[in-house]
């Protein structure tokens, strides 16, 4: 039984990576069908991304009173929602309408399910499952790119919803499976502390700093990938810019695949400082000059390896730097604060970039990156000096 619902749960990590991608890869085409400047996705991304902040916040009430369960079946029919939505919009300003559930699903299951992996198995599980979001969000930009070739964009939304309607009703078969095992965990969960106790627990804010940080770069990744090319490398066909999409989330989940077999003998602090120094490596290639786009286009995937293992370490380390008791909470912030990076850091970088030229991303990507690493390595010191008092 408990297999069966590891295997559930890659489905859903899956069904969580699914809509990240789809705006990044379809923003080419759907900023000429509505008319706006390129910056506009920002503003969509932006609404997405509020709505996520808010939906995580409320995730550890939304645990005490609904359980995991509940909260999967909800959010994904939320997203289903969403991506429905976001394939019959005509008019930009309609896309405003549906990222409200769009980003409403993505949260509390994020939040939700992260503490439940975090709580239940190991970091070589976590890694593992967070590869499977990378499967989902490299999945999207394919389909994308698909529709754009023998439809149009909207279809590339509509044939992703079908497939997290799929997912939802394998969740909806799967719920005898969570009900067995979070039965042992209802006490557990009544008794965790809320956001404000949790924000004076020592070194919480610097963790939420840095996911804000780690967030900030990858959403950017997320969003302006295709557009980066689009803009420094003339001549690509438009199936070709929104399969970029892909790229960063390949590197994601290559990233979380070797550090799946690693990350239980190395840890994960150490795991999280070589992905960093590997993300910066990536980072460098796209400094180098060069006429083609396999340079760049590597640097991206290198960019996403070292990303890869950061997210599910920093989060599955909650309950150890942490305790249980403060864990829900925790990662519900740790969630809140990443997605305030997604929500307002791809919208600056597509001001800077209307004014400045695209080509000032590994730069944007370079200062986020130093600013992740350092947030870490003060929380692991204000950690060190608490337990030593």
């Amino acid at each position: 039984m408990g297999s069966l619902l590891v295997a559930v749960i890659y489905l859903i990590f899956i069904s969580l990576g699914l809509p990240d991608s789809l705006l990044g890869s379809a923003w080419p085409k759907m900023q000429l069908a509505f008319g706006v400047p390129s910056s506009y996705a920002g503003y969509v991304s932006m609404t997405i991304s509020f709505m996520t902040i808010i939906s995580a916040l409320l995730s550890p009430r939304m645990i005490r009173k609904l359980h995991t369960r509940w909260i999967v079946i909800l959010s994904i029919l939320l997203t289903v929602l969403g991506l429905l939505g976001f394939s019959v919009c005509r008019q930009y300003w309609m896309l405003f309408l549906f990222a409200v559930p769009y980003g409403l699903g993505a949260g509390a299951i994020d939040a939700s399910v992260n503490h439940y992996v975090a709580n239940h198995y190991s970091s070589s599980v976590m890694n593992f499952l967070h590869c499977f979001y990378g499967v989902g969000a490299v999945i999207s930009p394919a389909i994308m790119a698909h529709a754009l070739k023998v439809a149009r964009w909207n279809e590339g939304y509509r044939w992703t919803a079908f497939v997290q309607i799929g997912i939802l009703l394998i969740c909806i078969l799967s719920l005898p499976l969570w009900k067995k095992s979070e039965a042992g965990g209802e006490e557990e969960a009544q008794n965790s502390s809320g956001i404000r106790e949790a924000l004076t627990v020592p070194g919480v804010v610097l963790t939420l700093i840095a996911f804000f940080s780690y967030c900030a770069g990858e959403a950017t990744c997320f969003l302006w990938t295709p557009s980066y090319f689009a803009g420094t490398r003339p001549g690509l066909s438009d199936g070709t810019i929104a399969s970029f999409g892909s790229l960063i989330f390949g590197g994601l989940m290559l990233g979380r695949l070797i550090s799946g077999f690693i990350s239980n003998r190395l840890g994960d602090r150490l795991l999280i400082r070589l992905g960093i120094a590997v993300e910066l490596a990536g980072i460098l290639m796209i400094f180098l000059p060069s006429q083609g786009y396999r340079v760049a286009a590597v640097g991206f995937v290198v960019i996403g390896t070292g990303m890869g293992p950061i997210y599910p370490a920093i989060q599955h380390m909650a309950p150890a730097n942490f305790g249980k008791r403060h864990s829900a909470a925790v990662i519900g912030l740790q969630m809140a604060s990443a997605y305030i990076g997604s929500t307002f850091m791809p919208m600056v970088f597509g001001h800077l970039q209307q004014a400045l030229g695209i080509g000032i991303m590994p730069q944007y990507l370079l200062v986020f990156a130093l600013l992740n690493v350092g947030m870490l390595e003060l929380a692991y010191r204000r950690l060190r000096l608490g337990r030593a008092s």
